[in-house]
């Protein structure tokens, strides 16, 4: 992989291991969108971000120091994935997988933010999802330009209260985000604290919020925190585990990057199937 910095654009060579599209496109991250230009655009960490992918090359448009701080390592850009592929040789399964989801890699998201948003996750589909998160940063984010906001604090969802967030439509969801605001401001809930923990003591920590539940707190351990033998099971992966395995399946068996061959079982579920559709 070769990084080119050009005035405030910054392009990643030979990286074929790097999609916006699949990375974007497959339930880990909400934020982002493409438009009529075929760009990626979204937010994370309160920067803007706007890029594609094209053959083994993607470009980000952003300032240098913003890739060096944010951007290379929420796209996890240092691990070597080939290695990761390799690793999966055992299981025919997630080298079929990996070869169809080439190019998805594990997001390192905000810790808040990704708490926030696979709370409202629970029984919701991605369209939806991202809707009400969308309505969520601009009823109380902060305007970054370009009609994208910030993501709120806990401070400023816990302040609106049930009343302030009902125009963002979460329904039922709604008490447990006030929950996890109000448990993260007391310090109930401290969210750099997890990160030094064992990934069960990071779940049990996870678990005391309402609404969270083994699905929802793997889900915030792989992509907020990094914890990549985390393995979410949801819908579409319970699906793959009828289909592909018998019920004496266990993750462990794929190692320390169970969460990365997930995400490249649960890709190629819904790809799948939208090419029989």
């Amino acid at each position: 992989m070769n990084v080119i910095f050009e005035n405030e654009k910054v392009i990643i060579k030979n990286q074929p291991h790097l999609s916006l599209d699949l990375t974007f496109d497959c339930g880990q991250c909400f934020r982002f969108n493409k438009n009529a230009d075929g760009m990626w655009q979204g937010v994370a960490f309160g920067k803007n971000l706007v890029g594609y992918t094209q053959g083994e090359d993607t470009v980000l448009f952003c300032k240098k120091e913003d890739y060096l701080s944010v951007w290379e390592e929420f796209f996890d850009l240092k691990r070597d994935y080939s290695v990761i592929q390799r690793s999966f040789s055992h299981d025919q399964n997630v080298s079929h997988a990996a070869e169809i989801g080439k190019g998805i890699r594990i997001l390192k998201q905000d810790k808040w933010e990704t708490l926030v948003s696979f709370i409202i996750s629970q029984n919701n589909n991605i369209p939806r999802i991202k809707k009400i998160i969308e309505s969520l940063c601009q009823t109380l984010g902060e305007p970054l330009g370009n009609g994208l906001y910030s993501f709120p604090t806990a401070q400023k969802i816990w302040e609106a209260g049930a009343e302030g967030l009902a125009p963002i439509k979460a329904g039922f969801r709604v008490k447990y985000i006030l929950d996890a605001a109000h448990r993260v401001l007391n310090g109930e809930t401290d969210l750099e604290y997890i990160a030094s923990l064992s990934y069960e003591e990071a779940e049990n920590e996870l678990m005391k919020i309402k609404g969270v539940g083994k699905k929802v707190a793997s889900c915030v351990l792989l992509f907020g925190y990094g914890f990549l033998s985390a393995f979410p099971v949801d819908v579409w992966v319970k699906r793959v585990i009828e289909k592909y395995y018998d019920e004496s399946f266990d993750p462990v068996s794929l190692g320390e990057y169970a969460g990365i061959a997930q995400q490249y079982l649960f890709y190629r579920e819904r790809y799948l199937l939208s090419a029989e559709n």
